[in-house]
């Protein structure tokens, strides 16, 4: 009997050491002692925000910085330790917060594996480990949290791919994995996520197609891809069913084919980036009728474009679109802001309309074939510009004394064309800002006048006389 006793106590004490408490059975104690074993692999508080607040011989746990318990339980429901510049790695007890329902430890020095254990944190809504250093495979016990609406792991190192199991966040509203390393196809269960808003998963090396699933979640405000390794085509009836997307931002992939008949669909949108890729055919006429259209980055460049009134970035910058630029076409934009058609193969001449674009801050149209004078409008209109940028093109005359009078500008580029004349030698009087001027390899005669040390903020100066 005795020897029967023994076996069912060892049994008994084995249980308990081998498997966690279930949550009834913690308390405030269990969460204090999960936020002091996170202190204890903290390797630099340089604020010393944990190293003078997060003691078990001062106050209540509930009163330490970046912790907030729930009133009727009295346990940690929300940890931000959000921008403490933090050193360190995450331990497995913190999975023994069971009560937690926000995670924020956004920028800081994070490093590491994320251990299983968070895979306990069931009551999980919120997670940001945004610009930290964790690195090994897309954490797979995240796909664990069904409960997560919000999961930002932007800036970080994790590798491999993003796992089918995803899926199973069905609460999903945000997904974003911004500048990682992620590699592989975008998996098609991605679609199964209905609640989805916001998708962000720009500037890593994904590969493949986008899933055709992915423009069926009807809730989808944001699509972002940019800059991955992307290909195919997008189906051809991309928005009949996101009523509420505002952003599609693909720029810098290989996708090919034409661009949807059916992007007027999307009439929320506000900004639609497209540019670096390899679409060919022309863009639907529909795309006038986008009236929220703010930002547009494509790879060519039709007349109904000008209907888009809201307008205040343009680019198709670094495509192979030829023919004259037709400035009328920007006439009604009077918010635009940004015109960049810079590396493309346009033709002609720069027209005086281009003095109607009075908002104007950034002008971009370097690298083509442009022929003719600089038009004095430039320096009598665009009083707000900050960036010209005119060089690579074949123009010719002088340029117009008084774009030097532009006080705001800080990057003045016309080289490599056929300009001729002096430049005056005031040169610096109102050029207070400028901090980048080339005007290389044209015809100009005379010397750099002396008074270009009055500009005072010039880093680059490129202008052989």
């Amino acid at each position: 009997m005795e020897k029967k006793f023994y076996y069912i106590f060892a049994y008994a004490v084995l249980t308990i050491i081998t498997f966690p408490m279930p949550p009834c059975a913690m308390s405030l104690a269990t969460d204090e002692a999960a936020l002091l074993a996170l202190k204890m692999r903290i390797t630099s508080d340089p604020f010393r925000m944990l190293a003078t607040n997060w003691s078990n011989n001062s106050s209540s746990v509930c009163s330490w910085i970046g912790v907030t318990c729930s009133l009727p339980h009295q346990r940690v429901t929300a940890l931000n330790l959000s921008f403490m510049n933090l050193v360190g790695t995450i331990p497995p007890q913190l999975g023994q917060l069971f009560f937690l329902v926000t995670l924020d430890l956004t920028c800081n020095l994070f490093s590491g594996i994320l251990p299983y254990e968070l895979s306990l944190l069931r009551r999980l809504e919120f997670i940001s480990l945004a610009l930290n250093n964790f690195t090994g495979d897309f954490p797979p016990v995240l796909s664990q949290l069904s409960k997560l609406e919000y999961l930002v792991l932007d800036n970080n190192s994790f590798t491999g791919s993003i796992p089918k199991s995803i899926s199973n966040l069905t609460n999903l509203q945000v997904l974003s994995l911004y500048a990682n390393s992620l590699s592989g196809e975008i998996p098609e269960e991605l679609g199964r996520l209905g609640n989805l808003q916001d998708l962000e998963v720009e500037c890593n090396g994904l590969s493949g197609g986008i899933p055709s699933a992915i423009f069926n979640i009807s809730t989808l405000q944001y699509i972002a891809f940019t800059y991955n390794e992307l290909s195919g085509s997008l189906p051809p009836d991309m928005c009949t069913n996101l009523p509420f997307l505002a952003g599609i931002f693909l720029t810098g992939n290989e996708l090919s084919g034409e661009i949807p008949k059916n992007l007027s669909q999307c009439s929320r949108l506000a900004t639609l980036s497209l540019s670096f890729n390899s679409f060919s055919g022309q863009i639907p006429p529909e795309i006038g009728y986008l009236t929220s259209l703010q930002n547009l980055a494509l790879g060519i460049l039709p007349k109904e474009i000008g209907n888009l009134q809201s307008l205040i970035a343009f680019g198709v910058e670094k495509n192979q679109i030829g023919g004259s630029i037709d400035f009328k076409m920007f006439m009604n934009m009077s918010s635009l802001q940004t015109l960049q058609l810079w590396h493309n193969k346009f033709t002609g001449n720069i027209s005086s309309d281009i003095g109607n674009l009075t908002m104007l801050i950034y002008l971009d149209l370097a690298y083509n074939n442009l022929i003719g004078v600089i038009p004095r409008e430039i320096d009598q209109r665009l009083y707000h510009l900050k960036k010209l940028r005119l060089e690579s093109n074949m123009l010719s005359g002088s340029i117009p004394p008084n774009i030097f009078n532009i006080s705001t500008l800080i990057v003045f580029a016309l080289g490599g064309n056929r300009l001729s004349g002096a430049l005056p030698t005031d040169l610096c009087n109102n050029f207070s800002s400028i901090e980048m001027f080339y005007l290389g390899i044209n015809h100009l005669s005379g010397r750099i006048p002396e008074f270009i040390s009055n500009c005072s903020q010039l880093r680059e100066l490129r202008a052989q006389l």
